[in-house]
């Protein structure tokens, strides 16, 4: 039996939205501590990695370790239907080969549930095989605004992804005298890295913006970057690039 309550529904949505472009389909692996997914790019140049710790739930009801095979972009379209401030329910069992989405008001929550919508969505069977990702120590860590992240990929994606149109340069410097916290550009370099990488994938990694105010992207030569995105307390996405090799088209560095 697998049963799990988010009060704030729109988490699951903003999501959806971040990673649906990156990939079509996924497993959801639920266990006692959480809800996972990883899964790589039709390309193989990026990957994915999902953690919403089960604390982070109003309820969470996972009897046995849980795979579930769904298309990202269906499941998006589902999730719409679901208001900003709606209570999200998610069912499923051992037996059935479908998930049930169940959306209800939070503004009579005192009194009782007001169903408003409930979707049941056909599993599918998907051969995703787990990479193991092991800890790295990495060369240059950059915490900044998630917004200034966004309009920087934008901008130099605006020049071109192949360098047709011309180049451009952005320095970003250290920065932590402002009044908020998440404000704050801070860099932690213990050696000078220099690397590029497709522009396109950066653009697409910065749709899990609304999700957190920071972004945190780590760099070490010959590893992929990563890009992550802290969901509250509750737990991250991550988003890992592979370097454009030297034999690769010049374009502007991100």
């Amino acid at each position: 039996m697998l049963e799990l309550r988010l009060v704030q529904g729109s988490i699951l949505k903003k999501v959806l939205e971040s990673i649906k472009d990156l990939v079509n389909d996924a497993n959801f692996d639920f266990s006692s501590s959480g809800l996972t997914l990883q899964s790589m790019d039709s390309s193989h140049i990026a990957l994915v990695a999902l953690l919403l710790k089960s604390e982070g739930f109003e309820h969470y009801r996972c009897d046995r370790n849980t795979s579930m095979g769904m298309n990202l972009g269906n499941m998006s379209k589902m999730l719409k239907c679901a208001g900003n401030d709606d209570i999200l329910t998610i069912k499923g069992d051992d037996v059935s080969d479908t998930v049930t989405f169940m959306f209800t008001s939070d503004l009579v929550r005192e009194i009782f549930f007001y169903k408003i919508a409930d979707f049941e969505m056909k599993l599918m069977d998907i051969d995703n095989e787990h990479l193991g990702i092991p800890e790295a120590e990495y060369h240059a860590i950059v915490k900044m605004p998630s917004a200034e992240f966004a309009r920087i990929c934008k901008v130099l994606a605006s020049i071109g992804d192949t360098g047709d149109i011309g180049t451009a340069n952005i320095v970003l410097r250290q920065n932590t005298t402002v009044d908020k916290p998440e404000d704050a550009t801070v860099i932690e370099m213990n050696e000078p890295v220099s690397m590029t990488f497709a522009l396109r994938y950066m653009n697409t990694f910065t749709k899990a913006t609304p999700l957190s105010n920071t972004v945190t992207i780590s760099l070490s030569p010959d590893l992929p970057v990563v890009v992550k995105y802290k969901i509250a307390e509750m737990g991250y996405v991550r988003f890992y690039l592979t370097p454009k090799m030297e034999e690769d088209e010049p374009g502007p560095r991100a």
